[in-house]
């Protein structure tokens, strides 16, 4: 449910006194409380399930009390599980009208007319307390996805069987195509992936999810099916499925129960087709706060101070997806308060966030990082976080930036924190201007973590230790442990991941070599000997403590 719908229709409805608009908003981001409780709580309504006659009265529908009602299996069938779980929709009767159903989230109208197009027939909205509906869809639903994939896949094969590749290409609106890619969508989302691969080959066609970090096949529909697959996804993106002779961009918003997930979409013309990618931005499961980043104590009191500061350079590098642009957000949310204007230039924008001004930046009609820079300037900043230092005219305005009172972060993709240094040099900026400027450079990578449920010791080979640079006298008794691989994790021993981190703090010592345009190796062992741990290091910690392995470590640093 959409808390801000909600407390727009209180205010309209004059249930709200000035200023609880601001502390229920406050409420919601530090209580935990959804906004049913806290409407309660302020005896705004006499209990949380009193807003719900309230919702709809508003949307015109029917209220239903489904507390100990049970659908008859009939109409659960109606709706797969797939399809149940992604729009967090549950099928309660069927009538002359149609099906009814009640959603997770009501305020959200797209799910029904996405509903209507998957199952090909009307579809009509009852309000239900959406805690309930939530709880229902999972005690009612809870059959193995992959069972249903195959058993989906086997429907359209019967139906598509014996037809041409023109007439494949007709069938991306057709139900079953419909249905099967939004369960491989939320098969994604559940196994929390990053992007969706979608590749076509001369005899096969793959689906690819990467979960932290890795690719895993899914099991592949039929090669003759890549056309309409592909083509639903394009529809869906707003693409144009006419054209397959150039790349294209576009983008899915998708409510899954109560969280909206944004899809970015990239298709890329191949000689088999299309292959499309979708990159998945689920905001519920990036925590943007720094206490959950599991930084290094000197690290995360380093960000603290160094956010705070009035002016400034903060870079913040690494090869994509090592999680810069999660580390930055966590810093920004920090100094996100009432006295503080915060303006940022991305490409593209991943993650909204209440109070920062954000500016997608859009080559394509020339508005680049440092137009948008030159104009955040005159909007009066504290803090800018412009998305990436590209070139030599973003690097410039923003070291003029900071030289004239405001903070300004961003990131670079270089192999280590010293490397951002000689890069922004390598640029054509002035080494005297680099060292007034920058704060302080941190290097990061992403190592996967070994799975609670299935991690054990076991003893590494001399050529694998040989690797890590390390003597025996180095190991002495130390531990070593991998992932057996289980169910949690799905077989591979990793579940979720890990930051590493190398901290290069531009003291006095560091910028007189960044003066005299020392090489990168210079200063890297300058900040070595003041005391910076490097990524090889922390890799080291991580595999020491039992987090990771060394053969992650050795992969990433």
């Amino acid at each position: 449910m959409d808390n801000q719908q909600v407390i727009d229709l209180f205010k309209t409805r004059g249930m709200l006194e000035a200023g609880m608009e601001q502390e229920l908003k406050s409420q919601l981001e530090n209580s935990g409380k959804d906004i049913s409780e806290l409407l309660a709580d302020y005896q705004i309504i006499p209990d949380r399930d009193a807003v719900w006659p309230i919702i709809a009265q508003e949307l015109g529908a029917e209220m239903v009390d489904i507390s100990s009602y049970v659908p008859p299996k009939p109409v659960l069938a109606m709706v797969p599980a797939g399809l149940a779980r992604l729009h967090g929709a549950l099928p309660l009767k069927v009538d002359e009208m149609g099906l009814s159903v009640a959603l997770v989230d009501p305020f959200n109208p797209q799910t029904i007319d996405d509903l209507r197009h998957a199952l090909g027939q009307s579809v009509n909205l009852v309000i239900a307390p959406s805690y309930l509906v939530e709880s229902k869809i999972n005690e009612l639903y809870s059959g193995d996805g992959g069972a249903m994939m195959q058993d989906l896949l086997g429907q359209i094969e019967a139906e598509f069987s014996g037809k041409k590749a023109n007439e494949l290409e007709d069938e991306a609106n057709s139900a079953p195509i419909i249905r099967y890619v939004d369960l491989v969508i939320y098969q994604a989302i559940k196994e929390k992936a990053s992007d969706i691969h979608f590749e076509p080959f001369e005899g096969d066609f793959q689906i690819r999810y990467r979960v932290d970090g890795a690719l895993y096949a899914m099991a592949p529909p039929p090669a003759h099916l890549a056309t309409p697959i592909i083509s639903r996804v394009k529809v869906m993106a707003n693409m144009n499925i006419a054209e397959k002779r150039v790349p294209q961009d576009g983008r899915i918003v998708k409510q899954v129960g109560e969280q909206q997930v944004d899809l970015r979409v990239s298709s890329l013309p191949t000689t088999h087709g299309e292959s499309v990618v979708l990159r998945v931005l689920d905001r519920s499961s990036v925590n943007l706060d720094l206490d959950a980043l599991n930084l290094p104590q000197n690290v995360d009191s380093y960000i603290r101070d160094t956010i705070e500061k009035p002016n400034g350079i903060f870079v913040v590098t690494g090869p994509t997806g090592a999680g810069k642009t999660t580390t930055l957000y966590a810093a920004l949310r920090h100094v996100n308060r009432v006295d503080t204007k915060i303006l940022t230039a991305e490409d593209p924008v991943e993650y909204d966030v209440d109070g920062i001004i954000q500016i997608p930046v859009q080559e394509a009609i020339e508005l680049t990082f440092a137009r948008v820079l030159r104009a955040f300037l005159r909007q009066d900043p504290d803090k800018i976080l412009v998305g990436e230092i590209r070139d030599i005219e973003t690097a410039q305005i923003a070291i003029q930036a900071s030289l004239t009172g405001h903070l300004v972060l961003s990131t670079l993709h270089t192999n280590d924190a010293a490397g951002a240094v000689t890069r922004l040099l390598d640029m054509g900026v002035e080494p005297f201007l680099v060292a007034a400027s920058l704060e302080g450079v941190l290097a990061q990578r992403l190592v996967r973590k070994i799975c609670a449920d299935c991690k054990a010791d076991y003893e590494p080979n001399e050529a694998t230790v040989a690797q890590l640079g390390l003597s025996a006298h180095e190991l002495g008794d130390k531990r070593f442990y991998t992932g057996t691989g289980c169910e949690r994790c799905g077989g591979n021993g990793y579940r979720g991941r890990r930051g590493l981190f190398e901290l290069l703090s531009v003291s006095d010592p560091v910028k007189e070599l960044i003066t005299e345009r020392e090489a990168t190796v210079v200063i890297k062992q300058k900040a070595i000997e003041l005391g910076m741990t490097t990524l090889r290091e922390d890799g080291l910690r991580n595999i020491y403590d039992g987090t990771t392995t060394i053969e992650e470590v050795l992969k990433y640093t």
